[in-house]
């Protein structure tokens, strides 16, 4: 599956990040969708703003936290952001602890250019997706 072409408003917000953060992200963009395809229990995307910053929502199933991406003020490393009340970033933290560089429980930075780690990203992605889902199975 291919990303949808993307909302307006949401276009505006990877338009007026430094061009190769919003490159970097629309890469990301892409991985998102596509990891949300390979999943059945995710559904439909919901695509939004979030604090001004493109939003990725389970809307239809509630299955996963949302993924927010963007940059961090103090970084020139393109962000993908987690809800910092979710286990996500330490759990990626645990299986790529140098793959990528964190920020706290709620950040995964990349940097905006090489080769996009795409085997791991998807991994962390479909974590985040199916958040809820996991957690309600051991309850």
């Amino acid at each position: 599956m291919t990303a949808p072409p993307l909302p307006r408003e949401v276009g505006r917000a990877f338009d007026v990040l430094p061009a190769p953060i919003g490159k970097r992200l629309l890469q990301v963009r892409a991985l998102i969708f596509a990891t949300a395809a390979a999943h059945d229990d995710v559904g439909r995307l919901t695509e939004t703003l979030k604090w001004g910053e493109p939003a990725y929502l389970t809307g239809e199933t509630g299955s996963g936290s949302t993924i927010r991406l963007g940059r961090l003020k103090d970084s020139e490393r393109a962000a993908i952001l987690f809800n910092c009340r979710t286990t996500l970033v330490d759990t990626f933290r645990e299986r790529f602890p140098d793959q990528f560089e964190y920020r706290q429980t709620r950040a995964l930075l990349l940097p905006v250019s090489g080769a996009l780690p795409k085997q791991e990203l998807t991994v962390c992605l479909s974590l985040a997706l199916t958040y809820h889902l996991d957690r309600r199975s051991k309850r």
